[in-house]
């Protein structure tokens, strides 16, 4: 078992505050992302952030949004798409829209918004 399972979510929220509003950020653009990742409601997020639930805890909450699939590439040297342990997984989908975030990555795409119909690429 990966330590970070039991750390509380609280803890780690303000770090990833830190890591977005250091970028340019905003605190509700980074609640958008984890509610996006989690399905949570503001009133939920606030107690998890506020409280002691730990990372296991709080994905056991939580309802992996089913676009979660398309968040790929690296985060902490692993490919996110090939994470084997649910728990991790979950854990890195959110460090790496988080971490997208703070690239300055546009919210839209972050969110993996579909293109709206009749759109092309190009």
């Amino acid at each position: 078992m990966s330590r970070i399972f039991g750390v509380a979510f609280s803890a780690v929220y303000p770090l990833y505050l830190a890591k977005v509003e250091r970028k340019g950020r905003t605190k509700d653009e980074l609640d958008a992302v984890i509610r996006w990742v989690t399905g949570f409601d503001d009133e939920e997020l606030a107690r998890h952030a506020a409280g002691t639930t730990t990372f296991r805890e709080f994905f056991d909450e939580a309802t992996l949004n089913p676009r979660a699939d398309l968040v790929t590439g690296v985060i902490c040297g692993v490919r996110v798409e090939e994470i084997e342990d649910p728990l991790m997984y979950r854990i890195r989908v959110l460090d790496k829209v988080v971490d997208e975030l703070a690239k300055d990555r546009p919210l839209a795409k972050v969110l993996r918004d579909p293109a709206p119909a009749g759109a092309t690429k190009g």
